[in-house]
């Protein structure tokens, strides 16, 4: 490591208790074994929502990992749909099953990477998980006819199964994809862990129940108070049943475009169409390779500000700061 850099992460076994659960224990990735990259770009030609950069991010993806971090070439699966082989297309059954190749056999110390390009979504939660009622969803190319790929699966199949050490870093250039891999710790760039935002909830609720009042729709007032309760509660219980549910002993990073409510610009950066986060993640690891969590979060947001509304959300499956204080720049350094 340079000078000035941030240390490596704690070795061994880390604990921590989660309410309604007995104490856990994880690992970091030290990520000095094999590396295996899964790569998607979807540009959806000829469809309504035409993109232009998702194809760009994964080949300036594939590129900044084989020449900056030691990523192969032969051990990189890229889908995009400009290509002519039907297996190296991104249909709903090549992505699953390459998310299935991507942890195959993983060990601890081996380095994963997953880089989605394309469109994002939301659909209605179903097992209580999501504080505002909505899975993160993302598109493959014939979504159309064979549906989306909902954040618990792509949760199931390539968070659930790593083993103690195993480091998967996961960017998702996409709408609506704060959350898209449900892992339940989310970090500010002040290295504070993100609690639900329930006043926010409540006084959207609040001004529901004012507009009722003033219509004179006392049952509206009613249902818009009750909404508020609901919201609170089941907003904090989501939060904890996640941490209960979701919490990996692998070491998983989820770096995204955009929070969960928001959308993802597919922009022109340097005269060529790309995705701002991709653009963002790469050019801001590219100027200082050796950054503190909190550091790359600061550093790819600034490569946004001023051209972009969205803001890019670093999430984990376990907490960063083992010590109960805040991350800061002589913290973990990020690395895979």
């Amino acid at each position: 490591m340079g000078a000035g850099a941030p240390p490596a992460p704690p070795s061994g076994q880390q604990s921590f208790g989660v309410p309604g659960a007995s104490q856990i224990g994880y690992e970091y990735g030290p990520c000095t074994g094999k590396r295996k990259a899964l790569l998607i770009g979807i540009n959806y030609f000829g469809q309504r929502g035409q993109l232009r950069g998702c194809i760009n991010d994964v080949k300036n993806m594939s590129t900044f990992l084989h020449q900056r971090f030691q990523y192969k070439r032969e051990d990189m699966v890229i889908l995009t749909d400009d290509q002519q082989s039907p297996r190296s297309q991104p249909t709903k059954q090549n992505i699953i099953q390459a998310m299935h190749w991507l942890v195959k056999d993983a060990q601890p110390t081996d380095s994963l990477f997953f880089h989605y390009s394309g469109h994002g979504g939301q659909t209605k939660d179903h097992d209580g998980d999501e504080g505002d009622g909505y899975d993160e969803t993302i598109y493959p190319v014939d979504f159309r006819f064979n549906g989306h790929i909902v954040d618990d699966e792509m949760h199931r199949i390539m968070v659930a199964p790593l083993k103690p050490g195993v480091r998967l870093t996961a960017i998702f250039d996409s709408c609506h994809s704060g959350s898209a891999l449900d892992l339940p710790y989310l970090y500010s760039t002040r290295g504070v862990e993100k609690e639900p935002n329930l006043a926010k909830e409540a006084a959207t609720g609040l001004f529901d129940a004012l507009q009722a009042y003033s219509r004179g729709d006392l049952s509206g007032v009613a249902s818009s108070a009750l909404g508020i309760f609901k919201r609170a509660t089941s907003g904090r219980g989501a939060e904890e049943r996640a941490k209960r549910t979701k919490t990996s002993p692998a070491d998983v990073i989820q770096w995204s475009g955009s929070k969960d409510s928001q959308t993802s610009a597919d922009a022109t950066e340097a005269g060529e169409a790309t995705g701002a986060m991709s653009y963002a993640f790469i050019r801001a690891l590219s100027k200082n390779p050796q950054q503190s969590y909190q550091q790359l979060l600061t550093s790819i947001r600034e490569e946004l500000a001023g051209k972009y509304a969205q803001k890019p959300q670093l999430s984990c499956s376990h907490p960063l700061g083992n010590d109960g204080h805040p991350l800061d720049e002589s913290d973990m350094e990020f690395k895979f």
